[in-house]
């Protein structure tokens, strides 16, 4: 009875260590285990295909990723319901001293540089603007569209983002309002294709978005996207001389610098120990990982850039 009782045992431990040995069923590693991330929806198409690729070389890896507008992924991190973010601004100090005083570490992997691309319905001809325009625009001075050409057929401008709480109205908050309100005339579509349909269907619209919901060439959906609005040409200088002066949001221009509206993007991870977050984080900034941000018409943030010679016409997206 006692041999029996020895054999049964060892058997029982042979089944818990084999259920152990399940990379499904143990703590998650830089390559196995299950995690749930949250993104910005404004990276969404990117990250979509991040996620596909880790998932296929590593098949034990689970990443669940949540698409949100940028508040809703920091209040995420800061109530800890995930250790993973990605959105395109680091935390602030306020948001950062949250964590000091839990004594949790937060660390920053900077995957790419990307644009907030301005769009516009086919039928408008005015696809030129400065940045003082702009200021103008999104503060309320300038409401109608025969204030910025008088020959222009097109009456009271409509402002459209994809959301009120979204990385791409705070950006544009800071950038040309130093943080001030939006005007009372701009609105908010339900999704980033949502906005794509409404300035398309809208003459006087012009909507807020980012760039690589347009710039993927070899993707079906991005191309849709291009053929059914105009993306505006933007210039940093008071009074341009030639069209020259004007730059979309086209790979190599973010690249240089020439396209104003840029921004960086961040993972910023809590977790205390090498965990899948982090082997996810470290395939997005891995080579692989790069050539994907490459791919997609972002600026890789951690791989050489060759930039190829050309002119600076704003036509890089075929909007003739």
């Amino acid at each position: 009875m006692i041999k029996a009782a020895k054999v049964f045992l060892g058997l029982g431990l042979v089944a818990l260590a084999a259920c152990n040995s399940n990379p499904e069923t143990t703590r998650d590693t830089s390559t196995t285990g299950t995690i749930g991330i949250s993104v910005d929806e404004t990276l969404q198409p990117i990250i979509e295909s991040q996620v596909n690729a880790f998932e296929g070389i590593y098949r034990y890896a689970n990443i669940n990723a949540q698409y949100k507008a940028e508040g809703k992924v920091v209040d995420d991190l800061l109530d800890d319901s995930t250790r993973i973010a990605i959105v395109p601004r680091k935390l602030t100090d306020k948001e950062q001293e949250i964590f000091k005083q839990r004594k949790i570490t937060t660390r920053y992997t900077r995957i790419a540089i990307d644009a907030v691309a301005l769009i516009v319905n086919n039928k408008n001809q005015d696809t030129l603007l400065t940045m003082n325009q702009l200021r103008d625009i999104f503060s309320g001075k300038l409401t109608n569209w025969k204030q910025i050409n008088p020959e222009s057929g097109l009456r009271d401008i409509a402002l459209v983002f994809d959301n009120n709480n979204s990385s791409t109205a705070r950006y544009m908050r800071d950038t040309l309002m130093a943080g001030q309100p939006l005007p009372p005339s701009a609105s908010a579509s339900n999704s980033h294709p949502a906005l794509i349909d409404y300035v398309a269907k809208n003459e006087n619209a012009i909507g807020v978005i980012g760039v690589n919901w347009i710039s993927d060439r070899d993707d079906t959906t991005s191309v849709n996207f291009l053929n059914q609005i105009k993306v505006v040409g933007i210039s940093a200088e008071d009074n341009p001389i030639t069209t020259d002066s004007y730059f979309q949001p086209y790979q190599a221009y973010i690249a240089q610098g020439d396209y104003p509206l840029r921004r960086f993007w961040y993972i910023i991870s809590t977790e205390g120990r090498a965990g899948l977050g982090t082997g996810f984080a470290a395939y997005v900034a891995s080579d692989r990982g790069q050539r994907i941000i490459l791919k997609s018409g972002l600026v890789p943030a951690t791989m050489p850039v060759r930039i190829v010679g050309f002119n600076n016409r704003p036509s890089k997206f075929r909007q003739e």
